[in-house]
């Protein structure tokens, strides 16, 4: 108790300090956010994870919120992200109740396998320190999982905003002055070609996936943000098909299905890592498309429909997809009726009339993941090299920052 006494004086003292340093962008060394390395070595240095009362965590949080004001600024907001999960990473890391013991090796190699694992892991950690963390130090990990909660639904939101504007010219092909579905790549007034308007939405994708990167986030949580945003344009294409007859055209199906095309691409060149998987997301979209540019409808069967085509839309928006669709190109037939009257005998009876609203697709506002996701995809190794903030090591109170 007496070194708590001791201790938790001089993180006050050198608080002001700490936060005037932070309240700048610190950079990142080794892929890993400086700000967040720095934190906590103080935290540890100062023992302020084990003290039962400090202010240290007040001010921290309050600093945290007073950068987070500008949601506008992305990049601010990747960097905080950053910095905000690599704390928690190295918080978790350092409380002895979250430590897990593996399970008891069972044979003279795997027992061998993991001594080695063991030591080279505490070679290559020294910045870890085990602790028990009282109630102050549970309650700022606390905090600042609720920051890494609303800065995720920040950014994700500010994508959605920005991509809704070159959604909304995506949704429908654009007329010639006759009235017709424009071709593809005709440029219309101010050379803008329809297929342009498709490069609005990679372009802001690609903008958002460089500030993501540059700002070292977490790709499990970049992944989690490119899901939720793919599943929004799947959500805003999918329900315009179902309440907007004039997109449900063979012309809009091969507009939309370029644009899958450019999508598709994007997934590929952002890969696995990053984006997860986005391009399932767009399942309903995809299905309805297919439909859409099919040739010969009319031979196409009620099974061959909902099991191959479409097995993913419900019965209900099969059929209001094929009671809106109008060939405008070929003035080809619909669907037979004998499917019509398939899809008509198992809907229930009061769901041709609702104009499709009780089966539109709804947006995922929610948050996807837990601590523990973020966690998981962090190793402590990754730190053993990462370098504090300069700033401070040049202050005589702050040598420590330069101990292992």
């Amino acid at each position: 108790m007496q070194r708590s006494k001791i201790e938790v004086p001089q993180a006050q003292d050198g608080v002001d300090s700490l936060i005037k340093c932070l309240e700048q962008n610190l950079g990142f060394s080794q892929e890993k956010p400086v700000a967040a390395f720095t934190i906590y070595k103080c935290l540890v240095h100062w023992r302020s994870l084990e003290a039962e009362k400090t202010s240290v965590f007040d001010y921290l949080i309050q600093m945290i919120g007073s950068a987070l004001e500008n949601e506008d600024d992305n990049d601010l907001m990747a960097y905080w992200l950053s910095n905000i999960s690599a704390l928690l990473f190295l918080l978790q890391s350092s409380l002895k109740s979250a430590a897990q013991k593996p399970p008891a090796p069972t044979s003279f190699f795997s027992r061998m396998t993991q001594s080695f694992q063991s030591s080279s892991s505490n070679l290559a950690v020294g910045v870890i320190r085990q602790v028990d963390g009282k109630y102050p130090t549970l309650l700022f990990k606390q905090q600042l999982t609720a920051y890494v909660e609303k800065i995720y639904g920040i950014i994700r939101d500010n994508l959605k905003k920005e991509l809704l504007l070159h959604i909304s010219r995506c949704i429908q092909v654009p007329k010639t002055s006759k009235g017709t579905a424009i071709n593809m790549f005709e440029e219309l007034q101010g050379n803008c070609s329809p297929a342009s308007h498709w490069q609005g939405i990679i372009e802001s994708l690609n903008k958002f996936l460089g500030t993501l990167k540059e700002n070292f986030v977490p790709p499990v949580l970049v992944q989690k943000i490119f899901t939720q945003v793919f599943a929004y344009i799947n959500t805003q294409f999918f329900n315009s098909f179902l309440v907007r007859r004039e997109c449900c055209t063979l012309s809009n199906g091969e507009y939309v299905k370029y644009g899958l095309i450019e999508l598709e691409l994007w997934c590929a060149q952002a890969t696995e890592e990053y984006a997860g998987s986005s391009w399932g997301e767009l399942k309903h979209t995809r299905q309805t498309v297919a439909f859409l540019v099919l040739q010969e409808k009319s031979s196409i069967s009620y099974d061959q429909i909902t099991n191959e085509l479409c097995p993913v839309l419900s019965v209900q928006q099969l059929f209001r997809i094929c009671w809106l669709f109008r060939d405008d190109k070929h003035n080809t037939p619909n669907v037979s009726p004998n499917v019509i009257a398939s899809m008509k005998h198992l809907m229930p009876d009061d769901s041709e009339d609702d104009g499709g609203s009780t089966f539109l697709l709804e947006d995922d506002i929610s948050i996807p993941f837990t601590t523990e996701d973020i966690t998981v995809s962090m190793q402590v190794k990754e730190f053993a090299r990462v370098k504090p903030a300069a700033e401070l090591v040049e202050n005589p109170a702050f040598q420590f920052l330069l101990q292992d």
